[in-house]
């Protein structure tokens, strides 16, 4: 199949109005990282390195904050306003607490609703009511996401029993629930009194396919 094309159906699954401000001073112990270099690469280097760019800074104990300010500064750095890059410093704003700023940068994640073929808007919207501890709005959104409808195309994958096998690089595939994020949502219902960082882990979602 047409790996591209599948990458473009689901790509924000691999995946308003306000910046977070700035956070003053030094970054906290242990956060020091080489800024000059991490600035200076590619998106996909930067920001699809599960083990590299801002994510190894985040998964230091104590560094989402760091990590954050460090994906806001990267966007300015390079004029980079690729919604997924707003995306993941929202999440780690999420995890920290600030909510608020989280929401204002899910806001401005969201893709032209024309362009929209995999429900990433309705998942940005369970996120913010989930943030927003807003049940009745989780459940719509919830509906609207489940409600997608696989994509009518021959280069696609064939979805079976809700689970399509994604390509991946090296000729691996990964098994993925349709629509995307579905799995993450759900873990928001069932951990809806529990933190975003709590929901948002594996634990809370069902199990995997």
């Amino acid at each position: 199949m047409n790996r591209r094309i599948a990458m473009l159906v689901f790509g924000c699954a691999l995946a308003a109005g306000t910046h977070a401000a700035p956070l003053e001073g030094s970054p906290a112990a242990g956060c020091e990282a080489d800024r000059a270099r991490l600035l200076a690469l590619g998106e996909d280097a930067f920001d699809q390195d599960m083990s590299g760019g801002w994510r190894a800074l985040a998964a230091k104990p104590g560094c989402k904050l760091a990590a954050a300010d460090l994906l806001r500064d990267y966007r300015q750095a390079n004029g980079n306003e690729a919604g997924i890059l707003y995306w993941h410093e929202a999440q780690l704003r999420a995890m920290a607490g600030q909510s608020e700023a989280a929401i204002g940068l899910m806001e401005r994640s969201r893709q032209p609703a024309e362009n929209d073929k995999a429900g990433w808007n309705p998942y940005v919207d369970a996120s913010i009511a989930f943030l927003r501890k807003d049940r009745a709005a989780l459940d719509k959104a919830r509906k609207d996401l489940a409600a997608v409808p696989y994509p009518n195309n021959p280069d696609m994958p064939p979805l079976k029993d809700g689970v399509v096998d994604l390509p991946m690089k090296g000729g691996k595939t990964m098994k993925m629930r349709w629509p995307p994020n579905i799995d993450v949502v759900d873990g928001f219902i069932t951990c809806f009194d529990k933190s975003y960082e709590d929901a948002y882990a594996s634990a809370c979602r069902p199990p995997a396919p």
